[in-house]
């Protein structure tokens, strides 16, 4: 009797379809995204940077942004943002440690490199949400009628690499450090060095291997004469965040593969050439240009003639020729004699020599008739512009109008402000001291000028009056009030104003 014994197939091995490994690295990252952005710190930092570009925004550069200085505007929020995602992303990462559940994930299909990538994914996603924000930031600043010049893709990459490189740290610093105070620990060292450390270095290329290195310039250059190295210092950024990124996942297990091998390899050969683009300096050919536009400015300059006004402007700010003409119209209206029609030409000047460091004055200018006005508008601008208008409308010259000292003064600053829809808080915006009685230093684009108390009293009194009267008294007086080293006291009495009690004392 044979007997027959069936044997069963042995099952198909389990194999993994191609592809999986791929789609649970994403379904992780969506994972871990969700979680990083919902965390408090990464909510509040959000908040706090949203609230602040809307503040900050809304009255930033008087309405008038020269874009070249608005991008670098943009550095400062995102770090905060940093910070915060640097806190979760590092927490995030040793939540397996935390929750002693390292050894159930251990077990699952995604190996320890790959749940590394997924939490670098969701720092990118926190960058990228970075760079929207910046970018929404920016656009504010361009649509603003008055924006004139030219923003930096360099300069506006800032704010999301210093995201993404803060981020990748803090998942750097989970595969390093499994203590959770670490990450804690780094913030408050890395708050102290911005504090203290890097304030003292502002010059040299040592200040250009920190994320951010915003310049807060008292004036606004042609964008081709700004010379920051803003395009090397994404590229450092860029790779610097890729190579700590990278040695996160040389880390975690990855050191096995050679195409993190390469990746790693080429991520920091991109920080040095970051590093050494950025560290040259201004080129030369800047610095030339910069000469050039403070010396010889009209050789670089388009002119337009309205009126009997010419204006010239560098080619970012020819549309706010308009605004100067408007400026110009409103003191020449007020003026008697032949200042009405009085040829003037009014250029664009800058110092740029020293770059964004630039402070000091322009020198007057010599020629009669020209009327100096800088890159900034709107603001305090408007009615410094007003008093070399009508500086040079009564004294002939920027020069001559820098050394009155008399009676004069009345006429010129009652021309300058009469015409404006708040004289007298003007007159507190050109005085150095933001007073109204007494004397004081006014604010010019060039020299300053002086106002003696005598000469801020009676300017007082006239503005006080009627605009149509006052326009009438100066009109039919014009001569004597614009002759010079007129009095105080006889500039009063042609006025029909009481005679000033104030020191009528320069110096």
């Amino acid at each position: 009797m044979s007997t027959t014994t069936t044997t069963a197939p042995a099952p198909a091995p389990v194999t993994q379809a191609p592809g999986a490994s791929s789609a649970a690295v994403l379904a992780l990252a969506r994972f871990e995204t969700r979680r990083l952005l919902t965390r408090v710190p990464v909510l509040v930092a959000f908040a706090a940077y949203l609230a602040w570009i809307v503040w900050h925004t809304r009255d930033s550069f008087d309405g008038f942004p020269a874009l070249q200085d608005a991008d670098r505007a943009t550095q400062d929020g995102p770090l905060l943002v940093g910070l915060a995602v640097l806190l979760s992303a590092n927490q995030a990462v040793l939540r397996s440690r935390r929750h002693d559940t390292e050894r159930h994930l251990a077990v699952l299909v995604l190996p320890r490199w790959q749940r590394t990538v997924a939490h670098l994914l969701s720092v990118v996603s926190a960058a990228l949400l970075t760079g929207a924000c910046v970018g929404a930031q920016f656009a504010w600043e361009a649509l603003k009628p008055g924006a004139v010049g030219h923003g930096s893709p360099g300069e506006l990459l800032v704010g999301p690499l210093s995201v993404l490189l803060l981020g990748g740290f803090g998942v750097l610093l989970a595969r390093l450090l499994a203590a959770p105070f670490a990450a804690p620990l780094l913030i408050v060292l890395l708050l102290f060095l911005a504090m203290f450390l890097t304030g003292s270095a502002t010059d040299g290329w040592t200040r250009w291997l920190v994320p951010s290195v915003t310049e807060y310039s008292l004036i606004t250059l042609p964008s081709d004469l700004i010379g920051r190295p803003a395009a090397w210092h994404a590229l450092y950024l860029g790779g610097l965040a890729l190579t700590l990124m990278l040695a996160a996942l040389l880390l975690s297990g990855g050191a096995r593969l050679r195409t993190v091998q390469a990746a790693a390899a080429g991520a920091v050969a991109l920080t040095v050439v970051g590093a050494v683009g950025q560290s040259r300096g201004v080129p030369e050919a800047t610095t030339e240009a910069r000469v050039r536009a403070t010396v010889t400015p009209e050789k670089l300059q388009t002119c337009a003639e309205r009126d009997t006004t010419t204006y010239c402007a560098f080619p970012e700010w020819e549309s706010r020729t308009g605004d100067w003409a408007e400026t110009v119209d409103e003191v020449r209206a007020l003026a008697g004699g032949d200042a009405r029609e009085r040829p003037l030409l009014v250029r664009q000047r800058v110092e740029a020599r020293y770059g964004l460091d630039s402070d000091g004055p322009i020198p007057p200018a010599t020629r009669p008739g020209e009327v100096t006005v800088g890159t900034a508008w709107g603001g305090n601008r408007v009615p410094e512009f007003t008093v070399a208008v009508a500086g040079v409308l009564v004294a002939g010259t920027e020069t001559e109008m820098g050394e009155m000292c008399d009676g004069r003064m009345v006429t010129v600053m009652w021309l300058a402000l009469a015409g404006r829809p708040d004289p007298v808080a003007d007159l507190r915006r050109v005085r150095i001291d933001d007073s109204d009685t007494g004397s004081a230093i006014v604010i010019s684009q060039t020299e300053p000028l002086q106002m003696t108390a005598a000469h801020t009293e009676v300017l007082r009194e006239l503005l006080a009056l009627p605009r149509q009267e006052a326009e009438a008294k100066v009109r039919s007086g014009w001569k004597e009030l614009t002759a010079p080293k007129v009095s105080t006291d006889r500039v009063a009495q042609v006025l029909g104003l009481p005679k000033p009690e104030g020191d009528d004392t320069c110096g």
